[in-house]
C-alpha cells in the first residue's frame, strides 16, 4: 500500500507531468515571469468556469480578502461579520485593516455561518459580511444575500475551500460559489482542490466598478503605469503558477469527483455508527470535500477522545488534522476586541469534536479500507 497522506500532490502531479513540465518550460523560455500570457489565459478560463464577469488573479487567498475589503472602501472601526469557526486568514485581514471583526455562530450541521446569528449581530456600524464555504460546503448564500439586501451590506464570499461547488437557489437556478456575492475570493494554496505549486489566489466579481478598483489596488493602486490613483499593494499571480493552474483547472471537475467518491466510501463505512457523525450535505450545496470532517460524540470527554483518535491513527501512519482547535473569537490576536467573552456554544462544541481524515484525488480503495478500519477499531460503536 502506498503511504497515506492528507493531500497527495506529488502523485497528482505525476499524472499530468508532461503537460505541467512543458508549461513551466514555456514560461522559462519566454522569460515573462510576471503578468505573462498564461496569467491572462488562466483568468479568462477560470472566469468562464466560475461564471464571474471579472476574475482578478493575485498572490494568495489572504491578499484576495484584503483587496476585496479595500475596494469596498471600508473605514477603520467599521464592523465586518464573519464566523468564528474558520481559518484565521478570514478574520486576520479584518483586523489588519483596522476594521472590527464581529464573530458569529455557525450551524451545527453545515459548520457554515448561521443566518439567524448573522442578522442578530448587525448594528449601525456593520458594513460587510464574509461568509466562509467551509470544508467544501456552501454557506446558505440565498439567505445571506437577502439579509445583506435588507441592511444594505456588502458580501464577500471566502471560497478558498469550495471552488467548483454548485449552489442551488430555491427557484432551481444554480451558481458556482464565489460568483454569488458582490465579491468572491479564493486561494490556490497547494492543498486546495485547485492548488498550485506555490501560493496564489483570485478575486471574482460581476461589478465593473469593483473590478476596476480591485485591479488597481492589486497593482500598486495604478490605473496606468506610474499613475497611482489609490493606495494599493503588490499582489500578483506568478506566470509559472498561472500556467500550472490553467492545466489543473481542466481537471478540476475530475478532481472533485474523486473527492466525492472518497467521501461516499467514508460515509458508507461509518453508516450506522453511534459515535461518528459524517459530514452533512445541505440540499442547496454540492459539497466538494476540501476536507472530510467527522464529529465524534463520546460523553463529556469529546476533546480527549478525539485527540486519542488522532494519536491512534498516527501510530498506524495515518495522518489526521483538527480544523480548527481554537476558534477566532478565542485567539489571542483579537484580545483587544474582548471577543473571548462571547458565548458561542456551537463553535466551542465543534472545536472539541471535529477531526478531518485524509481526502484527496489519489486515495485508492486499499487506503480507504485501511483508514476506515483503523477509525472503527478506535471508536467502536
Amino acid at each position: 500500500m502506498r503511504p497515506i497522506q492528507m493531500v497527495d500532490t506529488k502523485t497528482q502531479y505525476l499524472k499530468i507531468k508532461p503537460e505541467v513540465d512543458k508549461a513551466v518550460i514555456d514560461v522559462l523560455e519566454s522569460s515573462a515571469f510576471i503578468n505573462g500570457k498564461p496569467v491572462h489565459d488562466f483568468a479568462a478560463n477560470l472566469g468562464t468556469y466560475n461564471g464571474a464577469k471579472h476574475t482578478i488573479p493575485c498572490a494568495n487567498g489572504t491578499d484576495a480578502l484584503q483587496i476585496a475589503m479595500m475596494a469596498l472602501g471600508l473605514q477603520p472601526g467599521d464592523e465586518v461579520i464573519t464566523p468564528s469557526f474558520t481559518y484565521i486568514a478570514t478574520t486576520e485581514v479584518i483586523a489588519l485593516l483596522r476594521l472590527t471583526p464581529v464573530f458569529v455562530e455557525v450551524d451545527a450541521k453545515t459548520f457554515c455561518i448561521d443566518p439567524v446569528a448573522l442578522e442578530k449581530a448587525i448594528t449601525p456600524r456593520t458594513k460587510a459580511i464574509v461568509p466562509v464555504h467551509l470544508y467544501g460546503q456552501a454557506a446558505p448564500m440565498e439567505a445571506i444575500m437577502a439579509i445583506a439586501a435588507r441592511h444594505n451590506l456588502a458580501v464577500i464570499e471566502d471560497n478558498a475551500q469550495a471552488i467548483g461547488c454548485d449552489y442551488t437557489f430555491t427557484d432551481g437556478t444554480k451558481k458556482k460559489t464565489g460568483s454569488i456575492a458582490h465579491i468572491g475570493t479564493t486561494s490556490f494554496y497547494p492543498s486546495k482542490n485547485l492548488g498550485g505549486f506555490g501560493d496564489g489566489g483570485a478575486i471574482f466579481t460581476n461589478d465593473d466598478a469593483l473590478a476596476a478598483a480591485m485591479k488597481m489596488i492589486a497593482n500598486h493602486g495604478q490605473s496606468r503605469q506610474y499613475y497611482h490613483d489609490v493606495v494599493g499593494c503588490n499582489s500578483r499571480l506568478d506566470t509559472i503558477q498561472a500556467a500550472i493552474l490553467d492545466i489543473k483547472l481542466a481537471h478540476l471537475d475530475e478532481y472533485i469527483h474523486a473527492r466525492r467518491t472518497a467521501a461516499d466510501f467514508y460515509d458508507n463505512a461509518f453508516a450506522g455508527n453511534t459515535i461518528i457523525t459524517t459530514p452533512y450535505r445541505a440540499d442547496y450545496s454540492r459539497h466538494v470535500f476540501h476536507q472530510y470532517t467527522i464529529l465524534l460524540e463520546k460523553g463529556e470527554q469529546s476533546a480527549g477522545f478525539r485527540n486519542g483518535l488522532k494519536e491512534h491513527l498516527a501510530a498506524k501512519k495515518i495522518p489526521a488534522m483538527i480544523y480548527y482547535p481554537v476558534p477566532g473569537h478565542r485567539q489571542q490576536m483579537f484580545a483587544s476586541f474582548n471577543t473571548a467573552a462571547q458565548e458561542m456554544p456551537v463553535t466551542d462544541w465543534l472545536t472539541q469534536r471535529v477531526i478531518s481524515l485524509p481526502i484527496h484525488t489519489e486515495l485508492d480503495e486499499e487506503q480507504l479500507n485501511y483508514i476506515t478500519m483503523a477509525v472503527l477499531e478506535y471508536v467502536g460503536g
